[in-house]
């Protein structure tokens, strides 16, 4: 009898983890689809014979569309989408609380003000007589971006350190760092040029045509290892969702896992948008439909919020691309169209539930 009843425990777990890998296994299949696509989009049509033509041919006219424009874009979409999808899961499990996200804690408001503030006192942008906005010197908006976005999210964690706050107050320490770098940065464009305000909201706007190979380089070199990091943790991390204690008496580090845990999630984000921009509701939305369909355990949960989150955000690019082509939309616009009805969707059905 005991047996028999191991024996369905174990069919029912194998079916559980199967439906799931079959899940994330769409998804890929998915995500392959609509890279394939996206290389077929934009101002210049090209075919599947002219796109297997380019790939191999790199100094053909396709090759030089689709390795010097399409597939940078593309690459920065999985990249950037994927650690955006990653990072929101993360922070939601260390904070516990569904609405946390890398941009509760101030990362996209410090990179804002960062870029702004470059612009303005350095130089760094402006605009022409003709109407063509430009940044003249984007590595230093960029780096600025990256130090302001990981300066408020340093502060939120020496403060956490030092004074053991709770999750809760973690989160409000973060809106506070985000309220006093939009502060910082209305400041900054009050007293800017009209040129170098048109630069700061061209700025603003999520571009996944900015970087270059060199620059996704250095975004896969930081979010692959931190994503490595998360799947090692994925066990603590589902401690964790039935609180501290719990975790602790499972021989858990949680204070240490959450700060860890939390700078690597505010890392990822910020290198993501220092150099792409500011992408909304990516790092919020995927976590919760993810959990929604599969579940909560974070064997699943992370690797399908990184798929998602890259499916969603190259999704939105190729529509941007494609919508009012060869004018190419802000990205960001369009993941905060698709964002706030998806968000809010999830929310209700969440609710009911409940």
């Amino acid at each position: 009898m005991e047996e028999r009843a191991a024996f369905s425990v174990a069919t029912q777990y194998r079916r559980h983890a199967a439906r799931r890998w079959a899940f994330e296994a769409l998804l890929l299949v998915l995500l392959c689809l609509v890279s394939l696509y996206a290389l077929n989009v934009g101002s210049y049509s090209l075919g599947l014979s002219q796109v297997a033509q380019g790939l191999v041919q790199p100094q053909s006219k396709a090759g030089l569309v689709l390795w010097g424009i399409r597939l940078p874009r593309i690459t920065a979409a999985l990249l950037v989408g994927a650690g955006l999808g990653v990072a929101g899961a993360v922070m939601q499990c260390l904070l516990r609380n569904p609405l946390a996200s890398p941009f509760t804690m101030g990362i996209s408001h410090g990179a804002m003000f960062g870029a702004c503030l470059g612009i303005s006192l350095i130089g760094a942008g402006g605009a022409e007589s003709s109407g063509r906005i430009f940044v003249s010197n984007p590595y230093v908006v960029v780096a600025l971006a990256f130090c302001g976005s990981l300066l408020g999210v340093i502060a939120v964690l020496i403060l956490a350190r030092l004074r053991g706050l709770s999750p809760a107050a973690i989160i409000l320490a973060g809106v506070a760092m985000g309220s006093l770098f939009t502060a910082g940065t209305t400041l900054v464009q009050y007293f800017a040029e009209e040129h170098e305000l048109a630069a700061m909201v061209y700025w603003s706007f999520g571009d996944l045509g900015r970087p270059v190979w060199r620059e996704l380089a250095v975004i896969a070199g930081i979010t692959l290892p931190a994503f490595a990091y998360f799947n090692l943790k994925r066990w603590d991390y589902n401690a964790m969702e039935s609180g501290d204690e719990a975790a602790k008496s499972l021989g858990v580090a949680v204070h240490r896992d959450r700060l860890i845990g939390m700078l690597l999630a505010s890392l990822v984000t910020a290198v993501g948008v220092g150099l792409v921009g500011i992408i909304g509701f990516v790092d919020l939305i995927c976590p919760h439909a993810v959990r929604l369909l599969i579940g909560g355990d974070h064997r699943f949960l992370l690797p399908g919020s990184a798929l998602l989150g890259a499916l969603l955000l190259l999704l939105a690019d190729t529509a941007a691309r494609g919508i009012i082509a060869p004018t190419i939309l802000p990205v960001g616009v369009l993941t905060s169209f698709l964002g706030a009805p998806m968000l809010i969707y999830l929310l209700v059905h969440m609710e009911k539930r409940v």
